[in-house]
């Protein structure tokens, strides 16, 4: 059983953070191949450096398409830097050098993978994927790294808007709370690391940051002893791709839970949702949280693992961490049947997929986030809940 008092630490890093302007690089072309066709295949890797920008990777549609969206993928790549807010000398949406290096996919990938007359799509590679869930925020997120994320958020809002211009884009958060009875209750060491406008001391930049993080945490978690490490190493202007090196896929715990549970291995961003290492991730997240909004567990971990050109799962496990309402046994069956086997094809089509939605993903964690009207964040939904509620 999990330890019930305990201190625990998550750490997100900002829209601009030289990682992350990576991820939104590789998923900004990912949408720009289901844009034009659903069933596009894509494996795009970003490499983000000093004045600097270069993809690799496979890609799959007709033709005609890769050749068109190819042409029109610079626009949208430095479109997507400008968006984040990097017009810095050392690193510019518009005078960036620019290279694209994606070619057609592997035919002896596109044979294992691809559905036909005998078998039905099988999975891009073998692996394992996990998801969780945990009703100690609101988001049914561990708190350590909801609120580091809400910090960094609320503080990216503030630059955007002009109201903190002297904040710029890359920057990380680390958030240490003490738990009791299984609950966190307090703040014990708040870290916000802050890119920012030559001239600022770190006690300019604390008394901007400061408010925002106050706001994110819940009323009484900051006290008289909570430490505050804001740009704990000075100065911090030149950041972003221009102080270190940005690629896709290095941040998958910030992407996914902070640590609190496990990762399979596999990066998100860059791929499309054939590839289970992002499908069947998210179809974890979305069966997990559903048990826990559906109250048979406070806290739910789902493990799903694949073989390479195969269709059905090769295991699935389910761990209620001695919470449980329900036996687990039951959920490992009646869990695949609600999302058609959890086959590949079964996942892309009931959490809807195929559609230009990952951009967006591409920061602030995949995880915890508000179902948008348009599909995405649609592994965010509760709406099995009622239907497990009836198992128990």
């Amino acid at each position: 059983m999990r330890r019930q008092s305990y201190v625990f630490t998550s750490e997100s890093v900002s829209e601009g953070h030289p990682d992350k302007v990576a991820d939104r690089i590789s998923d900004t072309v990912v949408d720009a191949f289901l844009g034009e066709d659903p069933v596009a295949r894509v494996a795009c890797e970003t490499l983000v450096t000093t004045q600097r920008i270069i993809l690799a990777g496979e890609v799959r549609t007709t033709d005609d398409k890769i050749k068109r969206i190819i042409d029109g993928l610079e626009d949208k790549v430095r479109a997507a830097v400008k968006d984040i807010g990097y017009h810095q000398k050392g690193f510019h949406w518009a005078t960036a050098h620019y290279e694209c290096h994606l070619h057609p996919q592997s035919v002896d990938i596109a044979v294992g993978v691809d559905a036909s007359s005998n078998k039905d799509e099988g999975a891009g590679d073998q692996g394992i994927m996990f998801g969780y869930a945990t009703n100690e925020t609101p988001e049914l997120m561990p708190a350590t790294l909801q609120y580091s994320h809400n910090i960094l958020k609320l503080l990216a809002e503030a630059r955007r808007s002009g109201a903190e211009p002297k904040l710029e884009p890359d920057a990380k958060s680390q958030v240490t709370l003490q738990y009791e009875n299984g609950k966190p209750v307090r703040a014990l060491e708040i870290v916000l690391s802050t890119q920012h406008a030559e001239g600022l001391t770190p006690a300019d930049v604390a008394a901007i940051v400061k408010p925002y993080i106050l706001k994110v945490l819940p009323a009484g978690f900051v006290d008289d002893k909570t430490v505050f490490h804001i740009n704990p190493t000075g100065n911090f202007v030149i950041g972003g791709p221009d102080g270190d090196t940005g690629l896709t896929g290095r941040k998958i715990i910030v992407d996914t839970y902070g640590g609190a549970a496990p990762h399979g291995g596999g990066a998100f961003s860059g791929k499309d949702p054939t590839k289970v290492d992002r499908s069947a991730a998210y179809a974890c997240r979305y069966l997990a949280k559903n048990v826990v909004a559906a109250g048979l567990a406070d806290q739910c971990t789902i493990q799903i693992s694949y073989a390479i050109g195969v269709s059905r799962p090769l295991s699935f496990y389910v761990d209620l961490h001695g919470s449980d309402r329900i036996d687990p046994a039951k959920l490992e069956k009646a869990l695949p049947e609600m999302m058609g086997g959890c086959t590949p094809r079964a996942i892309r089509e009931h959490l809807k997929l195929n559609r230009p939605i990952y951009a967006r993903t591409a920061a602030y964690g995949h995880f915890g986030r508000t179902p948008d009207a348009d599909g995405g964040f649609s592994w965010e939904k509760t709406d099995l809940a009622d239907q497990l509620r009836g198992l128990a």
